[in-house]
Parts: structure tokens; sequence; C-alpha cells
């Protein structure tokens, strides 16, 4: 199938099929009129992808900012917000600036924000998030379609998401992307170029490599510098992965080699189905309650910590998923099923004697090898589930989750 095709096919299949939702538009209205009826000095606009009109079918989160007067800049807007948001029994959540998540039919995410005209005025990195709405208006206009391709393939390979426990591409890094080489096709054709380290500057700020000499160099140590086209000091992709970043150009040159739908099509993790598989691991993990980002955090230190007591099994393939309304998953695709019932640990050099007379002591089956000592000693755990069964209660993991099981149960 021809690729233009394909994706125009991708297109109509992923474009909501009306661009007005009416009950973001009627909540949009009763917030405006809260905040006039308490005085606050302020102006409800749609933000995120449903402003720019670059949403997903079916993804009905909406992001609201309320626009606060710079009069109001020493004040704290969270708090004026939260007392008019009241009545929704909003839930804050911690950040630069809380905001808030208001769940009605669907999720409105309310951003509190000063009303800047320039990036002078900004006292905090949420103030320029209308200024990128704008931004992605004028700049991405012929766009919009390529951005929702970017943001469809970016799902469904795991990539989207800059959360700390995903370290993936954010939504405004997409839309500069996809602006920035004129469409999805493009960027991915360009991202098969890229080298260890890039930096794209879409407004050409810098010249060759300044940019990695003057920016915050903790914000630079990613594998890729996005230089922000309205806070030029700023990395937008300082979250990506060396990982996220490989993942990425691996996928852009599979989807060149061999166009297919199923680039585009979000992978639904089944414990019961991954059972199926040989020598695979499955673990289902309750989490501990608590906003998004160190909940999902702590689950990612959890599937780390497991995953390196089972090295000694040979990973061929591990991974995990937790879509926030349900319980996470990790697996672990393994090698050998079973262990020998003996490892061998190794001892001093013979030339310290004072550690070799103390290793001889400790150990029964004792024996040299390129002048060094090693021991022949009894393994506790022989099957993934025995070192499963055993690290479950560890100290480090106190906290990490409420509760985590096989997925057979033990």
């Amino acid at each position: 199938m021809n690729v233009k095709l394909l994706l125009k096919d991708v297109v109509k299949e992923i474009t909501p099929k009306s661009p007005i939702i009416p009950e973001a538009n009627k909540f949009l209205d009763q917030l405006n009129q809260a905040l006039k009826s308490a005085g606050v000095k302020a102006t409800a606009v749609f933000g995120g992808s449903y402003a720019k009109n670059t949403w997903l079918e079916g993804d009905y989160d909406v992001d609201i900012f309320v626009k606060f007067s710079l009069a109001l800049a020493h004040e704290s807007l969270s708090n004026i917000l939260e007392s008019v948001l009241k009545p929704w029994k909003p839930i804050r959540v911690h950040g630069s600036r809380d905001y808030f998540l208001i769940k009605n039919t669907f999720y409105f995410e309310i951003v509190p924000v000063l009303d800047i005209k320039k990036p002078a005025d900004a006292h905090n990195v949420t103030d320029f998030s209308p200024l990128h709405v704008r931004w992605v208006n004028k700049k991405g206009r012929k766009f919009k379609d390529d951005i929702r391709l970017t943001k469809k393939f970016m799902k469904a390979q795991s990539l989207y998401g800059a959360e700390s426990y995903i370290r993936g591409f954010s939504g405004h890094v997409v839309d500069i992307l996809t602006i920035y080489y004129k469409g999805f096709l493009n960027l991915l054709k360009q991202a098969t170029k890229w080298k260890p380290k890039t930096t794209i500057d879409p407004n050409k700020v810098y010249k060759t490599k300044q940019a990695e000499l003057i920016l915050n160099k903790s914000k630079i140590e990613g594998p890729l510098i996005v230089v922000d086209p309205l806070q030029p000091d700023r990395n937008a992709a300082a979250a990506i992965s060396q990982e996220k970043y490989g993942q990425f150009i691996s996928a852009a040159k599979k989807f060149l080699k061999k166009p297919s739908k199923d680039f585009f099509i979000e992978k639904k993790i089944s414990a019961k189905e991954l059972k199926k598989q040989k020598n695979i691991l499955v673990l289902q993990a309750i989490p501990v309650e608590g906003k998004e980002d160190p909940v999902g955090t702590k689950l990612l230190k959890a599937f780390e910590f497991f995953e390196k007591n089972l090295t000694d099994f040979k990973i061929l393939d591990s991974n995990w998923h937790w879509d926030k309304e349900k319980n996470a998953v990790f697996w672990y695709k393994l090698k050998k099923k079973k262990l020998s019932a003996e490892k061998i640990l190794q001892g001093p050099p013979l030339n310290l004697p004072e550690h070799v007379k103390k290793f001889k002591a400790s150990h029964k089956k004792v024996f040299e090898k390129n002048k060094r000592l090693y021991a022949l000693i009894k393994r506790a755990q022989c099957t993934p589930l025995e070192v499963f069964k055993h690290c479950k209660n560890d100290k480090y993991l106190k906290g990490k989750f409420k509760l985590i099981k096989n997925y057979n149960g033990s």
C-alpha cells in the first residue's frame, strides 16, 4: 500500500468525528461565570491538544488554562483557583505551580497561569503554556494531521510522555519536531539520521554546538536537545532518555522499511496472554495511592529491582505496563527456567594471605583459578518464582506498591 494513502487512512481513524466537545464548552462557560461571580481577575480558556485541534479520537481529557491578571503575579494563584473550583470537588496536584483535576464525563486538567504577553513577564514555566498553543496554531496550521500521526505513533510505541517513569516525548516536543521537519513522514526520515547527540533549534538562536555550551548542563545530558522556540534557554526534550531516543529511531527505520497501520495501534497488555509464553515470569502490582508521576516512578523502581535479581536467568526481554486505571503488569522473558543448585563465589587473590585464610575458613568447597580463590556455595533460589518470593518483601520495595503477586496468585 502506498505510504501516503496509508497515512491518509490512519488520519481518518484517529481524527475526532467532531472538532467540538459540547460538555467541554459548557464547563468552560460555567467556570468563567464562577470566576466572574467570585470577582477574580482571570479568564479560563482551552489549552493543550484540544485548543490546538490536534487531539485524538477517544482521547477526551481537556486542558484548561485559567489566565490571571499580572496584578496577581505575587499571589497564590493555585489557592485562588481552588476556592473557585470548590463546587466541582477538584483534586489538587502538586507541581511547579499546583493545578487541578476534575472528573466529569472525562477529565479536565485546570492550570493557573499568568496572562503574559511576552516571555519576560512569566513567573513560572506554566505561564508559557498558552503561548505554546498560539505558536502551534500559527506555525503548525498545515501540520495538524501530521501532529496527530506523530502523537499516535509515539503512543503506540510506548514513547509518549515526559513523566519521570516514562522519560519519553512530551506533547510539546511532538509539536515542535513535527512542525520543524514539516510533517510526520519527514520527521521519521530525518530521525533515522540522528546522531548520538542531536540539537534542533527551530529559531536558529544558537550557532553550531553553541546550545550545548550555553544551556544548563543538567538539561542537556540526554541525547536530544530541542531548543524551545519560546524559551531559548530551555531544552524542551530534557526528559527524553537514551532508551526512548533509540527506540524512536529504530521504530522510524522499521516503519519506513515496511509501512503498516500496526505502527499506530496501541497494544493492550494482557497478563493472561503473556503467561501463555514459555519461560516468562508475569507479576501484577497494585499501586499505592497518590499522584501519577511519583506512583509511576515507584512502580518503575520495583520493576527494575526484580529485573536486577533475575539477571542470572539471562533476561531475553522485559517490560512493564500501567494504564493508571488498573494494576501494573511486569514481565520478564527468561532464557533459563532453573539455575544450578550451587553457584561460584569469587574470593580474594592469593597474594592477600589474611583474606585467603578467612575465605577458606568461611567456605568448604574452595578452589584456585588464575591466582584467585573461588568457592562453590549453595544457591538460595533456583527458580524465578523462588527469586520473586524472596525479593517481594525486601526493605527496598517498602512503599512502592500495596501488593505484588505472581500472575498465578502466589
